[in-house]
């Protein structure tokens, strides 16, 4: 076991992600803001928010909860900031309300809660904002297979490792010795590497883990993690290491802090505060006076929102504003009252938009070849994480992907009547949390095009009379051979081969990569432009086999479902 002491720099060197940052300047900072300086509050809370939001986060693997985790923290660290007698110790301190709140929150959770999954994976999403490869990326999606105290304590190594926290400061947010954290943290490092073998092995090709998994429901427990590691243990091929395993501390080491996501907004309201309840929050008064100051805030508190400052809201209770009162030339304090204005004409009614989800993909006509797309409406693309890596090739019925951000996804068709011919049963998109949209069709064919070289369209990609056909359910959309798609949030695809035998493979993409498809039409030797189905707004369409819940079989989701 190493030396706990190693590394491990004095307390009152706050080090940071932009370098180490001089302690007097904290201090000096935290000791402004308890004699009410609103600026140095202001950049007390924006500067260590992120800290407590990779502690919440990675704690509680980006669960619903953790944004109400990190405004409570930042609510009483801010309250109760006047109480704090060593300015030096600022950091353990807020590190330490952290903990407290999350594990607050454990003991609140109702038996009927405790079975809720992550809104947004923060493994997930540590890999996307960090764009974390190989084995980095390994030691980021093992974090989810570990119990909650473990990953409570690997929220804190993690940021002892990346240069963030001291030794220190881990075992005192835990309430624990140094000594006990060093056992604690090994322990956990233990738990951890079995947890990379089982993300490794996932990711293998053996045939039996495959077999043992098919029971598994895709959500990562102790039990699976018993499971999976006493089949790792006995197989020459997932116990088999092909590379060398760097230690998990080496590849963490100057890994950022995950950034705040675009929109996170911490709002502190300290409207409903009386000096009398203020005081005994432990507000010094200077400070007090300062919240209180009409220009910062007869309000019910501030708001910060990612990378920005405070914003001043109105008081939950106040009044509304008065409505402003245009003099006129003729107004007196006498005579006559003005003539009323005329009344304003009502609105013409306007038809209301189309909602997400009402619109389904529906049966088109194929362009004509020479038809180029239409213009490709822009959104955000920070990036897709899939759990088949850049390329998931799906061959048989079972066969899925969980695509999870935000961005561009090429599903590629592949369907081979020759094989096999008959009813073609679609793939479904499963367990949906947040939206997701057809973009776009290209791949420079329609799969029922003739296929280059068939005599008078003798055969395509649907199959002809010497191979037989492949046959869509009635009222299916007819795919091109690359289907465009966007996701924002997360989504499972299956494959749900039955009868007709047919191929997916899936990567994430770009909007770059779907211009460029869809472009290349027959100037370059293709059959045919692309189609744009994207409408930019809610309104463009679904897939047809779409559902936000995840059924036993997901060949069973109707066709055209309603998200």
């Amino acid at each position: 076991m190493s030396d706990p002491d190693i590394g491990d720099p004095d307390i009152s060197d706050p080090r940071r992600r932009e370098g180490t940052v001089d302690s007097q300047h904290w201090r000096a900072t935290v000791t402004a803001a308890q004699d009410g300086d609103r600026q140095a509050l202001d950049e007390l809370v924006a500067g260590w928010l992120p800290l407590v939001y990779n502690i919440v986060g990675r704690a509680l693997n980006g669960h619903a909860d953790v944004d109400d985790v990190v405004q409570e923290t930042m609510l009483r660290a801010v309250g109760n900031l006047g109480s704090l007698r060593d300015p030096d110790s600022f950091r353990s301190w807020l590190v330490a309300i952290a903990m407290r709140q999350i594990r607050d929150r454990a003991r609140r959770r109702t038996p009927d809660r405790l079975e809720e999954t992550a809104s947004s994976d923060f493994a997930e999403l540590t890999v996307l904002r960090l764009q974390l490869e190989g084995q980095r990326r390994e030691v980021a999606e093992a974090a989810r297979w570990l119990d909650d105290e473990d990953r409570q304590l690997l929220s804190l190594w993690w940021l002892e490792v990346a240069g963030e926290l001291t030794r220190r400061e881990l075992a005192a947010a835990v309430g624990i010795t140094r000594q006990h954290a060093a056992v604690r943290v090994q322990r956990m490092k233990e738990r951890l590497e079995t947890s990379r073998g089982i993300v490794r092995a996932l990711d293998g090709a053996c045939s039996d883990l495959r077999e043992l998994t098919g029971r598994w429901n895709g959500r990562p427990d102790s039990v699976w993690r018993k499971r999976l590691a006493r089949h790792i243990r006995g197989c020459g091929y997932c116990g088999d290491t092909r590379e060398s395993v760097v230690p998990a501390e080496r590849l963490l080491v100057g890994i950022a802090l995950v950034p705040l996501p675009v929109g996170f907004t911490l709002s502190l309201a300290f409207g409903g505060k009386t000096a009398v309840a203020a005081g005994s929050a432990g507000w010094s008064a200077k400070l007090l006076g300062a919240l209180t100051k009409p220009a910062v805030a007869m309000t019910a508190g501030a708001t910060i929102v990612a990378g920005g400052a405070y914003v001043v809201t109105q008081p939950p209770d106040a009044p509304p504003p008065r409505a402003a009162v245009t003099p006129t030339a003729t107004a007196s304090t006498s005579g006559p009252p003005p003539p009323s204005a005329p009344p304003a004409p009502k609105p013409t009614p306007t038809t209301k938009a189309d909602l997400y989800g009402t619109v389904v993909d529906a049966v088109d006509r194929a362009p004509d070849p020479n038809t180029r797309p239409a213009a490709l409406p822009r959104r955000p693309e920070p990036g897709i994480t899939s759990t088949g890596g850049p390329k998931a090739v799906m061959q048989h019925r079972g066969d899925s992907v969980t695509l999870s951000g935000r961005g561009y996804v090429l599903v590629r068709w592949q369907i081979s009547p020759r094989s096999r011919p008959g009813a073609l049963v679609m793939p479904s998109w499963t367990g949906l949390k947040g939206k997701v949209f057809h973009v776009a069709s290209g791949g420079w064919r329609r799969m029922d095009d003739p296929l280059p070289g068939a005599p008078n369209g003798y055969a395509t990609g649907m199959g002809g009379p010497a191979i037989g056909y492949a046959e869509l359910p009635s009222g299916t959309q007819q795919m091109w051979q690359n289907e465009f798609f966007y996701v924002d949030g997360t989504v499972t695809l299956t494959q749900n081969e039955r009868g007709c035998d047919y191929g997916l493979t899936v990567f994430p993409s770009n909007r770059q990569a779907v211009e460029e498809d869809i472009n290349a039409g027959p100037a370059q030797g293709a059959l045919r432009y692309g189609l744009v189905r994207d409408t930019g707004t809610d309104s463009a369409p679904v897939p047809q086999y779409v559902t936000r819940s995840t059924p036993a079989d997901p060949a069973t989701v109707p066709q055209r479902s309603r998200v």
